[in-house]
Order: C-alpha cells, then structure tokens, then sequence
C-alpha cells in the first residue's frame, strides 16, 4: 500500500511557495490541488477558514504543521484525499487560547467524504506529524522528488 506521501504524489497534491500574505492566503493555496483534480469545489477552503476564525488556530501543532480541514460532511467535499503544501516562510496564525503564537509551514490538507475517512486521514499523519527529522526534511523541500526523497530517509514507524 502506498504511503500518505507517495499517494500526495502519485495525485500530484502538492504545492511549493516562498510566502504567502496571511494565513487565509495559506489555506486557499493549500487546498488548490484539491481543486485541481475535483476532490473538492473552489470554494472548499472557504470553510475551513471559517472554522479557524470560529474556532481559533486549531488546525496548527507543534514543529511548524498545520492540518487544515473543514467540520466533518463539509459540502464541496467529492473525494478524500490529502494535499501537501510547504511555505518557506512562516506562516503566523495567531495566537492561541493559551496566548501561543501557532506558526506553520508545512500544511497537510485534509477532504473527507464522511467521518470515518476523515479519522483515517488524521491517523495516516500521526506518523508523519511524530517523525521531527521527516518534518524537517520536508520544510526544505522543492520539488515532488524531495518529498519521497524526505520519506525515504526518514520512514515513518509502521504500527
């Protein structure tokens, strides 16, 4: 079975820029090559912009990831899948409840067709998101190559 990673690949949902001018521009770029092969509508990001500015920076953790995604049965939603994006610069969203800057660079999009999917989704990038070295290598990538180049040398633990 093909990794998260490689599937990111195989489906050509991923996406590299140097800056963006706010984290609103981050998550509509995030989301385009969702909506580059019809997993989501145009205006899919839309939403998940709304459930940051209703729910605070929730979708960012700990060394520079965000995880944007929409309330489970989001509408626009037509395949699941996973769309990678790194910024080279930091992205700030703010700070959190706790009075925490949340910065990103490297986001993992998420599209759900039902719940079930959407937990599958967050469990594939568990390993990802546990696996510091791959995080970093994947900060400093630039091309589709670099991404599989990343995982190769730093494999996420099987279960």
């Amino acid at each position: 079975m093909a990794s998260v990673l490689q599937t990111i690949v195989e489906k050509q949902h991923y996406k590299f820029v140097d800056s963006v001018d706010s984290w609103e521009e981050a998550i509509r770029l995030s989301a385009e090559s969702l909506v580059a092969d019809g997993s989501v509508d145009a205006d899919y990001y839309q939403q998940i912009i709304g459930c940051i500015k209703k729910f605070g920076p929730y979708v960012v953790f700990d060394h520079y990831v965000a995880m944007p995604h929409s309330q489970e049965n989001a509408s626009g939603v037509h395949k699941t899948g996973i769309g990678f994006m790194r910024v080279k610069n930091e992205v700030s969203f703010g700070k959190d409840e706790d009075g925490e800057e949340k910065v990103a660079k490297l986001f993992f999009t998420l599209a759900a067709c039902n719940p079930d999917e959407h937990l599958d989704n967050i469990q594939q990038l568990m390993g990802i998101f546990c696996n510091e070295e791959l995080l970093d290598a994947l900060m400093e990538a630039n091309t589709p190559e670099d991404i599989l180049a990343a995982e190769a040398a730093h494999p996420v633990e099987e279960e």
